[in-house]
């Protein structure tokens, strides 16, 4: 399921109570989990329904659906990214996206390069390529990324206490982008515990029959 929105540079993350509270009262035959069919997303006044396919004879038709890339580059990836970055899967993220994206204090990055980005993502991400997140530390735009995402330079040395806390993922479990960037923000200084990745990406994704977004470019 994907649906095609205009690019958002700040999103509004929307969970009702009621929806939380009472989820039989609208109980899918497909839901996200026994006590949540669904999560509503805003993007200014825009509402993105985050749910499963309910087709349960429908199949992907994509490059998700190959089993086997060339290893080397392509090879399965280790459960963890990093040492004490944590590893999450669906409903944590959604868990991250209500409880730290929708409060300004979190960002879900698709840290794959833009013409991924535009075949489809997950909702709420903003694309920040690994290319740019694999900056080492002599490379001038390492400062700006690292201002960006909250953290402040103090006599040289980076102040990471303000900074966001970051979910980065990628095509999937075969996919070397996120874990290189979440890698690289760790040998930079960034706090493992306020970085964490999700394995799966967008092959574990589709494969659930979730909700995509395709952003239009201006």
């Amino acid at each position: 399921m994907t649906i095609r929105y205009r690019r958002f540079l700040r999103p509004i993350w929307m969970a009702t109570g009621l929806l939380l509270l009472t989820p039989r009262l609208y109980a899918l035959e497909v839901n996200l989990s026994a006590e949540l069919p669904y999560v509503d997303i805003e993007y200014e006044g825009e509402r993105v329904r985050v749910q499963r396919i309910q087709d349960t004879e429908h199949r992907l038709d994509n490059s998700f659906t190959k089993t086997s890339r060339p290893c080397p580059p392509f090879c399965i990836h280790p459960m963890q990214a990093a040492v004490g970055v944590q590893t999450v899967g669906e409903l944590e993220l959604l868990n991250f996206l209500i409880e730290k994206v929708r409060t300004g204090s979190g960002l879900l990055i698709d840290s794959r390069t833009p013409d991924w980005y535009q075949k489809g993502t997950i909702p709420g991400s903003v694309n920040i390529p690994w290319t740019i997140l694999a900056s080492g530390p002599d490379n001038p735009r390492t400062a700006k990324i690292l201002g960006a995402l909250g953290a402040v330079e103090q006599g040289g040395e980076w102040d990471f206490r303000p900074a966001l806390h970051l979910l980065l993922f990628c095509n999937g479990p075969w996919c070397d982008q996120s874990p290189r960037a979440i890698k690289n923000l760790v040998s930079l200084g960034y706090p493992p515990e306020k970085l964490f990745y999700y394995r799966g990406g967008m092959q574990l994704w589709q494969l659930l029959g979730l909700t995509t977004v395709a952003p239009e470019t201006k």
